[in-house]
């Protein structure tokens, strides 16, 4: 018998007095990163999650007769929407794909009706997610320290992150063989070159899901995608294999992927301030709410480049007051997060804005 979900209250946030320092700490070493990269590529790219490796268009149909605890915000009335998924890795760098790192996907639902989260433009609903169920810091602080390290590394030596990530991925495969893992390690270069298409990606922090507070997850369920889970590319000689092997795939696909709901159940075994801890599928499953479709496309086509991967922003603040994020990692975001929209704008003289209307991106 599983808990009844918590009700969400402001409460069940409990802010660090320094989160100001943090967040001035983050925005130095986003400054680093975003500086070099500018430098380096002559115009700015994102500080995190700089290189993409497909954009899918796809749509979002969100089911009917769901319990009330998951119709809830964007997923409170059925319908379809317009989607666009930008799939990506995590440093602030263009890197060869030899170099092993978590996968990313940021989704963007289109023509979503409702009260908005401050500053929140427009009338879209994104979510920013990884292929781990949990964040690779637990707290702002940590988010700031594990930052200063990559920014450290921005530009430097492609050649040793390339031995780097080779010996960690035999480390952390040492460590899956015995049943555990490390999302740091994962983080610095050690993940498994998977095939993004073939992934499972969650929220990994917190969000208010209206009356609740929920984490999400994408899960691929059609037969094209789930051929693909666990898929190691070869990047043998390929910087760019990933986006190559997801552009040959993406032609011929049909993907289905399932977005399912975590609900809060117990604030002990499931923190909000602890974005590191995983909340424990035994108590409270996830539970499918919608569905995303995309047909065989381009998944590297010039225009989908131009109009999504240079002048679309995505933010776990951009979207409905209802889907609030939460916690300290999810409140540093914001501001640094804005930040790094604001230098790409600044830097290469072009705005960001929001689509408003399915054709249009």
């Amino acid at each position: 018998m599983l808990t009844p979900p918590i009700r969400f209250t402001p409460a069940l946030e409990q802010r660090e007095p320094d989160e100001a320092e943090t967040i001035a700490d983050l925005n130095r070493s986003f400054d680093i990163i975003l500086d070099t990269t500018a430098t380096d590529y002559g115009k700015a790219v994102r500080a995190v999650h700089a290189k993409a490796h497909g954009i899918v268009k796809a749509e979002l149909t969100v089911h009917d007769g769901l319990p009330d605890e998951y119709a809830q915000g964007l997923f409170a009335t059925p319908g379809r929407h317009a989607v666009w998924m930008r799939f990506s890795t995590n440093p602030g760098d263009i890197l060869d794909d030899a170099i092993g790192l978590p996968r990313g996907l940021a989704w963007k639902v289109l023509d979503v009706d409702g009260e908005r989260l401050a500053g929140a433009e427009g009338r879209t609903q994104d979510f920013v997610m990884v292929n781990a169920p949990a964040f690779a810091a637990p707290n702002p602080k940590k988010f700031a320290g594990n930052l200063k390290l990559l920014a450290k590394t921005t530009d430097k030596a492609e050649w040793a992150k390339k031995a780097l990530s080779f010996v960690l991925r035999g480390a952390e495969a040492a460590l899956e063989a015995v049943g555990t893992e490390s999302t740091l390690l994962k983080t610095m270069g050690g993940a498994k070159n998977v095939h993004p298409l073939g992934e499972t990606y969650f929220s990994a922090t917190p969000f208010r899901h209206g009356n609740y507070v929920a984490k999400y997850q994408v899960v691929p369920v059609s037969g094209d995608l789930t051929a693909l889970t666990d898929t190691v590319v070869d990047t043998s000689g390929r910087p760019n294999a990933i986006r190559e092997d997801m552009q040959a795939s993406m032609r011929d696909l049909h993907g289905v992927w399932e977005v399912r709901v975590q609900l809060l159940r117990d604030t002990e075994k499931q923190p909000i301030e602890d974005a590191a801890t995983p909340w424990d599928e035994a108590d409270s499953p996830f539970v499918t709410v919608a569905t995303i479709r995309a047909e065989p496309q381009d998944s590297w086509a010039a225009d989908k480049v131009a109009q999504v991967d240079e002048n679309l922003r995505f933010s776990v603040w951009t979207g409905l007051a209802a889907h609030q994020p939460l916690g300290g990692v999810n409140r540093v975001r914001k501001p640094v997060y804005q930040h790094s929209a604001d230098y790409r704008k600044r830097v290469n003289g072009c705005p960001m804005y929001e689509p408003d209307a399915p054709g249009k991106a």
